[in-house]
């Protein structure tokens, strides 16, 4: 089994920009990023228009196959939860969902393609340890490469045989806290958007953090033109140091401070995720102090029904909860949605199809 430092690198890690440096002459950097990105090929051999001296030479010195798909699970509304191995045998989850079908016309022909969103993992594990979280439980064990990042989407778009010309959305909102893995996250991100690669522009890539807020500064400074989501889930610090242990590092005011630093496009809002546990944190209290706590911010409030798993005592709120948590803060000016629960019918959870894989070992 080859591990993390094997000496043969993994070309996904590499910018088109940065290969185009490392493989001479230059210009067949892109032909390299357009048989990974936009064929998919898995051996240097099936580049057809490298000279056979250079396809050798790539061979020796990088590696394409640094994941694969050992399980995956399909939803009734389209979802699929792919779980992935890496080369030193650990495992991460990344999903698939499908926001919309596809629509034809009266004639059979296609009128609108799917609608994709892609969630991605950044570690194995992770340390911010939020009660709520089956990840959690795990705690944290590796950072994954800006390569495993990126062929999370490169296997996905193979797998669904999905065409390069087709936009993804990407959520770092997968296993582990984005912005505890910095450097890899933006690299990742760098080579989502090369033009010559994937083409998933900035504004279609959102990062989810639990709030740290330092990193927040510094992601803002590396000028990604990513879009920002912030894991809320409580409104005073009491609370929020229960659920999320991070928040003594990191309270909420030092976040609201980042983030009103935070460059936002000016068409896009920063978004506030807040997942909502029955007789915890869904009272209409709760709702008047985070319309109070983002006075001032561009941003949008997305609620999250709680998944329950196996062993957690918190609970799934109530539908009519949900529904008068956002219409006062939609009452009140502050836009706010209630996010579509996929996937109920397969290992929901972050980081489930995980914990029921190991448990089968």
């Amino acid at each position: 089994m080859n591990n993390r430092n094997d000496k043969k690198i993994s070309i996904q890690d590499f910018t088109r920009e940065e290969l185009s440096q490392r493989i001479k002459p230059s210009f067949r950097a892109k032909q390299v990023y357009s048989w990974l990105y936009h064929k998919y090929v898995n051996d240097f051999d099936e580049m057809k228009n490298l000279p056979q001296a250079l396809k050798e030479s790539l061979a020796k010195e990088y590696r394409i196959s640094i994941l694969k798909i050992v399980r995956k699970e399909q939803s009734r509304d389209g979802s699929i939860k792919y779980l992935f191995e890496l080369e030193d045998g650990n495992t991460v989850e990344a999903v698939l969902l499908l926001m919309k079908p596809k629509q034809f016309n009266p004639d059979g022909s296609v009128k609108h393609q799917e609608k994709y969103t892609v969630c991605i993992s950044c570690q194995v594990g992770c340390k911010v340890g939020c009660s709520f979280c089956l990840t959690a439980k795990s705690g944290f064990i590796a950072n994954l490469t800006a390569g495993e990042i990126v062929e999370q989407i490169r296997l996905i778009k193979q797998d669904n045989n999905i065409n390069a010309n087709r936009r993804l959305n990407i959520v770092y909102m997968g296993m582990g806290e984005p912005l505890d893995n910095l450097d890899a996250v933006a690299q990742s991100s760098r080579i989502f958007a090369d033009l010559d690669g994937m083409a998933i522009a900035p504004h279609r890539q959102t990062i989810s953090t639990s709030g740290l807020s330092s990193k927040i500064v510094k992601l803002g400074q590396l000028g990604l033109g990513v879009n920002l989501a912030i894991s809320l889930h409580a409104v005073d610090d009491e609370l929020r140091e229960q659920l999320m242990p991070i928040n003594k590092a990191y309270n909420i005011q030092s976040i609201i401070d980042a983030v009103k630093a935070f460059p936002v496009n000016d068409r896009k809002r920063v978004m506030f995720e807040y997942l909502v546990i029955k007789d915890v944190n869904d009272d209409l209290g709760a709702a008047k102090k985070l319309l109070s706590l983002l006075n001032g911010i561009k941003s949008k409030v997305n609620l999250i029904y709680f998944n329950p798993y196996g062993g957690t005592a918190y609970q799934r709120p109530e539908e009519k909860q949900m529904q008068a948590f956002q219409s006062y803060l939609t009452n009140h000016g502050l836009h706010c949605t209630i996010r579509e629960s996929k996937g109920l019918d397969i290992s929901a959870a972050c980081g489930q199809l995980r914990d029921n894989e190991l448990e089968m070992k």
